[in-house]
């Protein structure tokens, strides 16, 4: 099994999908466990003395003015885990919670928040053994880090509350411990503030989220090419010397994209036969505007979460200088940000989309074929349904377009007065990412029907091979009306696990 190693200087996007999604093991640098013993050196430096410290001998947030005795110190560490392990409403997804520990592990390890390196080798063992704590939709405001999800990750770790074993059964988190010989964690000055105070879960669903907006935006160049395809339009909208002129490399890889796949057709450049068109619609002849802009926020985005996986979030945080120093590096407003942004792009992708599949089944537009491409229409419905979905999926996508990141609500009696939202903004995006993979979906049911009513016209070999796999995926071809949701699931499947990218790339060679 493939083993991620986890040192002081952060990790890296793969490692956090390699974790939450592949199940690859965890091990700790000697380097990290270096830096959390001599990190933790200096906390119980500082316990020692009378004057208090913020997270080692006084309470949280706007308790923070009361000083604690040594003799409290570890039932605070614990009253703050139970306390704020308060997350409400349905459990998040396993490669969720993965992510949340696995990142929170990695500013464990960095050497500035002052955890023993027992903890976080319990912390990498629940990890390993495939134990998975249960966490709520409903808890963080994305400031303070996220606090209800992180706490009860902690509380997993001190043998409380209830997680997921690797079986899929959730247990109490204390009999899982003990299957596989996991010893509860006994906290200590600042340990569980320490193990609270971060955007782990809010980026780890940016990360995930990056991965599937890669595959999708080349998905939707495949989708894209093929409705052209099918509408008989022209392909010299895509020549890179018209692209070069707007420097957009987004807009250029998309177009590239879609040249590829239209090589060799004998669809294209028919728009001047029986129904002469100077320009095809914006939705065809945009495609690779709309698409590469939404790549460019995604390379926005992908930098924005590579220094967030460089970086240690607490509060307080320990320095090389042996000082322990408040600060506000929990606020999630660059991740927020990001995810919203993303939310955008995410909805005016899937809108051209939805207009390209309506364009395809409008008698009046689609040039020549068959009205909703119905086997006999009036008798049959064909796709006008379908495209009903899609509408709806696409105004869904853009009721998740709003962005969190605008609002925020104050907490903590006013001393958090200001907060990021942007665990919401990741839980939007998941649904709006889900949501994208069906509107592609639908368009890349109807475009291949399309191609395959235009008799006489042979496709490009790129589209031949999508087809081909495609109705080898269960995604049938024309013919007279059927039950549709199995047709349009297996699409939703095909364009989801990579299996549409993967025909045409046989043909065309890796796309960008």
């Amino acid at each position: 099994m493939h083993t991620v190693v986890v040192g002081t200087s952060g990790v890296t996007a793969s490692d956090v999908l390699a974790v939450a999604r592949g199940g690859a093991r965890v091990e700790l640098s000697e380097e990290a466990l270096a830096a959390l013993a001599a990190a933790r050196e200096i906390v119980d430096a500082l316990a020692a003395k009378p004057d208090p410290v913020y997270g080692v001998s006084t309470g949280f947030g706007a308790l923070a003015t009361r000083h604690i005795s040594p003799g409290l110190r570890a039932q605070l560490q614990r009253n703050i885990v139970r306390s704020h392990a308060a997350g409400m409403g349905p459990r998040v997804e396993r490669e969720v919670v993965r992510a949340l520990m696995f990142l929170r592990l990695k500013t464990v390890c960095s050497g500035h928040t002052g955890v023993r390196p027992e903890v976080a080798r319990t912390m990498a063992g629940l990890l390993n053994a495939g134990i998975t704590p249960v966490v709520h939709e409903y808890g963080s405001l994305g400031c303070s880090g996220d606090l209800a999800p992180l706490s009860h990750c902690a509380l997993a770790l001190m043998g409380e509350g209830d997680a997921e074993g690797p079986d899929g059964t959730v247990r109490p988190a204390a009999e899982l411990l003990a299957a596989h010989g996991i010893q509860p964690v006994e906290l200590r000055e600042k340990e569980g503030l320490a193990l609270l105070n971060g955007t782990d879960g809010m980026l780890g669903m940016l990360v995930m989220a990056l991965a599937d907006l890669d595959r999708l935006y080349r998905s939707a160049d495949v989708t894209a090419a093929l409705s052209l395809e099918a509408l008989l339009g022209t392909d010299k909208v895509l020549a890179p010397e018209l692209h070069a002129i707007r420097p957009h490399p987004g807009q250029a890889a998309s177009a590239a994209n879609m040249l590829a796949v239209l090589k060799g057709s004998g669809l294209t450049g028919h728009h001047q036969d029986d129904a002469p068109r100077v320009q095809d619609a914006y939705s065809v002849r945009c495609a690779p505007q709309v698409a590469g802009a939404g790549r460019d926020t995604l390379a926005h985005a992908r930098l924005v979460a590579e220094r967030e996986l460089a970086s240690a979030v607490d509060n307080p945080v320990v320095l090389p200088d042996g000082r322990v120093e408040s600060n506000g590096n929990f606020h999630g407003a660059p991740v927020a940000y990001v995810l919203d942004f993303l939310a955008i792009a995410a909805a005016d992708l899937g809108s051209i989309a939805e207009r390209r599949t309506d364009r395809l089944l409008d008698k009046n537009r689609s040039h020549g074929l068959p009205p909703f491409l119905a086997d006999d229409a009036g008798v049959d419905s064909g796709l006008m349904i379908a495209q009903y979905t899609q509408a709806a999926l696409v105004s869904e996508l853009k009721r998740l377009a709003v962005p969190a990141s605008a609002d925020s609500i104050p907490s903590s009696a006013m001393q958090e007065d200001h907060v990021s939202m942007g665990w919401s903004a990741a839980r939007k995006l998941r649904t709006a990412v889900d949501n994208l993979t069906r509107v592609l979906a639908v368009e890349l049911y109807a475009a291949t029907r399309a191609i395959e009513l235009r008799e006489g016209l042979t496709p490009a070999p790129a589209t031949q091979a999508v087809i081909d796999a495609a109705r080898e995926a269960g995604v049938r071809g024309p013919g007279p009306d059927r039950y549709l949701a199995p047709d349009l699931a297996a699409a939703d499947a095909f364009v989801r696990d990579g299996r549409l990218l993967a025909a045409v790339e046989t043909v065309t060679g890796p796309l960008r």
